[in-house]
């Protein structure tokens, strides 16, 4: 059994706005509104690095990828997700799961999971099989069920990168 894996959890939620694209586990998902940020705002990605930094004991994203640095206006959050992944690894860990749940109250999201998936496991150089995504409403509560804004959490199980596996 091994003993050496951590865990970390990460939570990301943005101001939904006319006039952007609506990004979430780095794919383009048709919509009236996008989330507005600093970077593509992609609440799903924002979650997974919080996650991975948080397993490997580095901080958080807000830490690494400023919203008041200049270099990070506009990017894409898939090349924050790829700097967050090399960072783990220079730590000595690497990402063996991640466990995510979007919450929005609309579009529906079911269709778009497939390729949310296909993303980020290919970004993380994982099987599918260790990336799931879960969607869910707010009941028509608070500003994600006043159609305000979206959020995310995720977690990710970790494992030493010694291990060989």
């Amino acid at each position: 059994m091994n003993s050496s894996f951590r865990v970390g959890i990460g939570h990301d939620v943005h101001r939904l706005v006319s006039g952007r694209k609506l990004m979430l586990g780095g794919i383009e998902v048709p919509h009236t509104h996008g989330l507005d940020g600093h970077s593509d705002a992609d609440v799903v990605l924002h979650a997974i690095c919080d996650a991975i930094l948080g397993a490997a004991g580095l901080g958080d994203i807000g830490e690494h990828f400023p919203n008041t640095d200049a270099k990070y206006a506009g990017i894409s959050s898939s090349v924050l997700l790829e700097q967050a992944n090399k960072k783990i690894h220079a730590a000595g860990w690497r990402v063996e799961n991640v466990d995510v749940v979007i919450l929005a109250e609309a579009p529906k999201l079911k269709d778009f999971k497939p390729k949310m998936k296909y993303h980020i496991a290919h970004v993380l150089d994982l099987d599918q099989t260790r990336v799931n995504i879960k969607a869910g409403t707010n009941e028509g509560l608070g500003y994600i069920g006043a159609k305000e804004g979206m959020a995310a959490y995720a977690v990710v199980c970790a494992t030493s990168a010694s291990n060989g596996q």
